[in-house]
């Protein structure tokens, strides 16, 4: 038993007086002389033992009154934990991601946890809520009921790690202090690592699951073959169980239903279907399935624009027929020139410029060349071997911090191939070990950057730095046959491509995307989205001006899937497609144990009841009134009956 006031039982001591009183009372009783003294002595003694014996009684019973008393304004109670008289503080995260969306027993998991916490939380109780994306600091269900129902789901996902730190910034410092942690989440398994104890707080996780926890995904949506009227696309869909009924995939173009196909699930977890579209128009796409499970995986959203061909710049003092054979259209724009009648002026409007074995390349052409590749160009470097190393040398060190060494003159086989390098990433299948090595007679030596082709000494032949590509050797062929290998159409193909970042078909929010959109911006002027659902909503994404285009790059803008317009002022420039990520789609789950104050509960209600049983004070004070009173009936019955 402890109390809430325990400085009264000193009032206790006071109880010392009317015992003293009674024993120190100094009266004394007369004696009178009667003739039957023997009568009246007997008399005498039994008056007095049984007024002894009453006085006691009733001393006792006004004791018992006043010690009741003071035991009741002490406030008395008792506890079934030794926190329950502690301050509490209480934070509950509530996991709003998509995987959220899953049918419970009653309904949504996310609504369910909400609702479960406002039925369940005393309403006055003071909290602090977290999701994924908000902190709702200090807040009681009672002020911020719709507030709480009115939570969405998000993007994002929280790790373990995530929420730890972000929960153990919300309690204080307060070593006396109950600190609760509350994981309302259905934990899904994507390698986190369990949670673990944050010192000096006591974590409840309540796993949510699923009725069923079968999904059907539409993964993805990807070109396979564009000719000149007709492009192919497929989409993919997975399942973690076998369906027994088909699932109907179904194909728009804005509102427009343009094709219906079925794909079946019954022996495969993933399958594609096709579709054909037109070419030359302008495609705002979107493929639907019907799942039940989760919504937010039944849609997928792609753009398909008519683009500008890359403009490519090739500057000759030799032939340049294998670049024109390789730069073709519609997917580029070459135009050839001799050195000796290049107009500077004009070098912006490219998006590539390729130096074709220029014999004596100026530092004011570096000049010219650099400030085009800061704005964003590429630059393609073939150099003229037969010029001295003192030609070139300070050429290209003008241009980009690139260093050659030597001159060979002895011929070399090209052996080695950067299979991992970006500009060779998806050109092969396999890992050749064995093909027809082209050769090089003259070539620098020590090219600096990144090697993609080696020779068989070691010295690089193509090299990269900062979208500066530069050969070790001129390309004609007298001095190499490298022109007439397989290898030189996807590796001029790929350079030319990569020259400019066309936005892809669509992308996905969460993860870093970049591209380019072919404009040329005033100071001060940016380009904005526009939902195509929503047209007045107006975001900025991160961007910069390079001359004659605007690289875009976004992660968490857009936060809404959909199809968006990128405009400049009034005028339409493009569309681009964002979806969510997939991560969340495959519905596994952790496997919780409990540790060192880490409790795992199995049901909302049932953690609430723990703890509110944990927190209850049953106060006393009502029964020593009880006991006071009857103290005083006992005194009453002890003065009218006691004789």
């Amino acid at each position: 038993m402890q109390f809430k006031h325990p400085e009264l039982l000193y009032a206790l001591f006071l109880l010392v007086i009317p015992i003293l009183i009674h024993l120190f009372q100094l009266r004394k009783f007369k004696k009178v002389a009667f003739t039957n003294v023997a009568f009246l002595k007997k008399i005498n003694i039994q008056t007095r033992k049984s007024n002894t014996i009453k006085k006691w009684l009733v001393l006792l019973s006004r004791m018992g009154i006043f010690a009741m008393l003071i035991l009741a304004f002490a406030q008395p109670f008792s506890t079934a934990t030794d926190s329950a008289t502690k301050t509490k503080e209480t934070v509950i995260y509530i996991d709003n991601s998509f995987s959220m969306q899953a049918k419970g027993a009653s309904g949504q998991l996310l609504r369910q946890a909400l609702q479960d916490v406002i039925v369940h939380l005393p309403e006055d109780q003071t909290f602090t809520l977290l999701t994924n994306t908000e902190v709702y600091k200090d807040i009681t269900v009672d002020n911020s009921r719709n507030e709480l129902l009115a939570i969405g789901y998000s993007t994002e996902q929280l790790s373990t790690e995530a929420i730890s730190l972000k929960a153990k910034k919300e309690f204080s410092q307060a070593p006396d202090t109950e600190k609760r942690l509350i994981l309302l989440s259905d934990f899904q398994e994507q390698g986190n690592t369990p949670f673990s104890t944050i010192t000096g707080v006591k974590s409840y996780l309540v796993p949510l699951r699923p009725v069923v926890a079968n999904n059907v995904v539409l993964d993805s949506i990807y070109i396979t073959d564009r000719k000149a009227d007709v492009i192919t696309l497929e989409a993919q869909v997975s399942t973690q169980q076998s369906q027994e009924t088909n699932i109907p995939v179904s194909l728009y173009n804005g509102a427009q239903l343009i094709a219906k196909a079925t794909v079946s699930l019954d022996d495969q977890l993933e399958r594609t279907t096709t579709f054909s579209i037109d070419a030359n128009t302008v495609f705002e796409g979107k493929v639907t399935i019907d799942d039940p499970l989760l919504k937010f995986d039944n849609e997928l959203f792609f753009s398909i624009n008519t683009t500008k061909p890359i403009k490519v710049l090739s500057i000759n003092e030799a032939s340049g027929n294998f670049l024109e054979r390789v730069f073709t259209q519609p997917e580029f724009l070459i135009d050839a020139v001799p050195f000796n009648d290049l107009d500077y002026s004009t070098l912006s409007q490219y998006d590539l410029i390729v130096l074709n074995e220029v014999k004596e390349p100026s530092l004011a052409l570096a000049s010219a060349l650099k400030d085009i590749h800061n704005d964003g160009s590429s630059l393609l470097i073939i150099p003229n071997t037969a010029s001295t190393l003192p030609q070139y040398t300070p050429f290209l060190e003008r241009l980009g911090a690139i260093t050659v060494q030597d001159i060979t003159t002895t011929a070399r086989l090209l052996t080695t191939i950067n299979y991992d390098h970006p500009l060779l990433a998806n050109v092969f299948e396999d890992r050749i070990q064995n093909f027809q090595y082209p050769s090089v007679t003259t070539a620098f030596d020590g090219l600096s950057g990144e090697p993609i082709l080696q020779l068989e000494d070691g010295n690089t032949f193509l090299s990269k730095q900062e979208r500066i590509y530069v050969f070790a050797g001129a390309l004609n062929v007298q001095n190499t046959n490298f022109t007439n290998a397989p290898l030189i159409v996807p590796t001029l193909y790929n350079i030319g491509a990569q020259s400019k970042v066309i936005p892809d078909i669509s992308y996905t929010i969460g993860k870093e995307n970049t591209y380019d959109i072919a404009i040329q911006l005033q100071e001060d002027a940016v380009l904005q989205f526009n939902p195509k659902e929503d047209p007045a909503q107006l975001q900025i994404p991160l961007q910069q001006s390079y001359g004659n285009r605007v690289a875009i790059t976004t992660t968490d803008v857009p936060d809404k899937h959909g199809i968006y317009d990128i405009r400049y002022k009034d005028s339409l420039l493009t569309q681009v497609s964002y979806n969510y990520d997939r991560k969340e789609s495959t519905l596994r789950y952790q496997q919780l144990q409990g540790g060192n104050n880490i409790i795992v509960q199995n049901t909302i209600e049932k953690l609430f009841d723990d703890l509110s049983q944990a927190d209850t004070v049953n106060s006393l004070w009502k029964w020593f009134i009880i006991f006071a009173l009857l103290f005083l009936v006992a005194e009453l019955l002890i003065l009218k009956f006691l004789k």
